[in-house]
C-alpha cells in the first residue's frame, strides 16, 4: 500500500478525519532523546500531516506521525490545531529549497522535506487551510515563495493547462479548416481550368470539323 494512503487509513480515518497532505521530513537540528516510547533507541521515519475533521465546523490540525524501523504501524505522536500555529518560515523566498520551520505556541520545529516540491505542496495546502479555517488570528507566513501563497494555485495551474490544451486544439482545427479551405479553392480553380480547357478544345474541334 502507498505510504500516504496507509497513513490516511491508519491514523486519520479511525478519528473521522480526512488527511489533506503528508510530507516526510527530517530534523535540521536533532533533539537529544534519552529513550523512545517504543522501548529503546531505534531508527524511524517522520511525517508532518495536515488533516481536517469531516464533521462541521471543520477543525484543521497539523500532526506528527512516525513509523519505527521494523514496524509496519504508523503512530500519531503530536497534534496541534492550526489556531495554535504562529509562524511558517519558508527559509528562502528566492529559491527552491526543502527547509521550513513551524512555530506553535508551545513548540518549534526545524524541518527539511524530501524535496522542494513536497515542501511547496505542504506550505500551499497549509496556507489555504489557514485562510479558510483559522477561527482566530491567522499565522504569519514568512520567507515563502509568492506562488505558494496565492490560494489554489495548483488548481489554477491545472485549469490553465486545460485551457491551454483547448486553445491549442482550437487553433489546430482552425488551421486545418484554413488548409481545407485553401485546398477546396485550389480544387475549384483546377476544375474551372479543366472546364475552360475542355470548352476550348471542343470549339477547336468543331472549327476543324467545319
Amino acid at each position: 500500500m502507498d505510504t500516504k494512503l496507509a497513513i490516511s487509513k491508519e491514523v486519520f480515518a479511525p478519528h473521522d478525519e480526512k488527511m489533506l497532505v503528508a510530507v516526510q521530513v527530517k530534523r535540521r537540528t536533532k533533539k537529544r532523546i534519552p529513550f523512545l516510547a517504543t522501548g529503546g533507541q531505534g531508527d524511524y521515519s517522520t511525517f508532518i500531516c495536515i488533516s481536517k475533521t469531516k464533521k462541521k465546523p471543520c477543525q484543521v490540525s497539523i500532526t506528527k506521525v512516525k513509523k519505527f524501523a521494523g514496524s509496519s504501524v504508523f503512530v500519531r505522536r503530536s497534534q496541534w490545531s492550526i489556531d495554535l500555529l504562529r509562524q511558517v518560515n519558508g527559509i528562502d523566498p528566492n529559491r527552491e529549497c526543502a527547509e521550513f520551520d513551524l512555530t506553535f505556541d508551545t513548540a518549534f520545529d526545524q524541518w527539511v522535506a524530501g524535496s522542494a516540491g513536497e515542501k511547496g505542496i505542504f506550505v500551499q495546502v497549509l496556507h489555504t487551510s489557514c485562510q479558510q479555517h483559522c477561527s482566530e488570528r491567522k499565522p504569519e507566513f514568512v520567507n515563502c515563495q509568492a506562488h505558494l501563497l496565492r490560494g489554489n494555485s495548483i488548481l489554477h495551474t491545472a485549469a490553465d493547462s486545460v485551457t491551454s490544451a483547448v486553445q491549442k486544439a482550437s487553433q489546430a482545427l482552425n488551421e486545418r479548416g484554413e488548409r481545407l479551405g485553401r485546398t477546396e479553392e485550389k480544387t475549384e480553380d483546377m476544375m474551372n481550368s479543366a472546364q475552360h480547357f475542355a470548352d476550348t478544345a471542343h470549339k477547336l474541334a468543331m472549327k476543324h470539323k467545319c
